[in-house]
């Protein structure tokens, strides 16, 4: 299974530049997971422990909204890393996440992932430096998201501006 999961590592976006020693150590802690559409693979709140990458599929993020019940965010595909919140020192989940699609993923326990960072510091740079960026991402596609909804309203007089 190791080998399979390098070679699945290996052939993910979230790997590219990563020597091929790293892969495999990285790899050696991964797991091939499916989960079928409708599963909730995490609800907002609960502990965060894992991450995922995700090989095809897709992925909705959702917020619970009082009085508007559950708020797709964002949905992610292949290519994607879900699960970043394990990173923070709260380690809970921010979001909720569902699989839209038969999801098919390389899934990790962040605390093995910290215990190579930790053997491994350059590893641990290279991989802070990618989920730093897909949190970045992230934030930025919220504020737009923010910004549409808060937008003030055009009006309608029927005259271009």
């Amino acid at each position: 299974m190791t080998g399979a999961t390098a070679a699945a590592l290996a052939g993910h976006p979230f790997a590219a530049g990563l020597s091929r020693q790293r892969i495999d150590r990285l790899g050696a802690l991964a797991t091939a997971t499916e989960i079928p559409a409708g599963r909730r693979i995490f609800a907002e709140g609960e502990p965060a422990a894992k991450f995922w990458l995700v090989t095809s599929g897709r992925v909705a993020l959702d917020l619970q909204v009082p009085g508007r019940g559950q708020l797709i965010v964002e949905t992610l595909g292949p290519g994607d890393e879900l699960g970043l919140s394990w990173l923070g020192p709260i380690r809970q989940w921010q979001f909720g996440a569902v699989a839209q699609l038969p999801v098919t993923a390389l899934e990790f326990r962040s605390a093995a992932v910290e215990a190579l960072c930790d053997y491994d510091h350059e590893l641990g740079y290279q991989l802070t430096r990618r989920l730093l960026g897909t949190a970045i991402a992230r934030l930025q596609a919220a504020r737009i998201r923010i910004l549409d909804l808060y937008a003030a309203p055009r009006a309608s007089t029927g005259v271009p501006r």
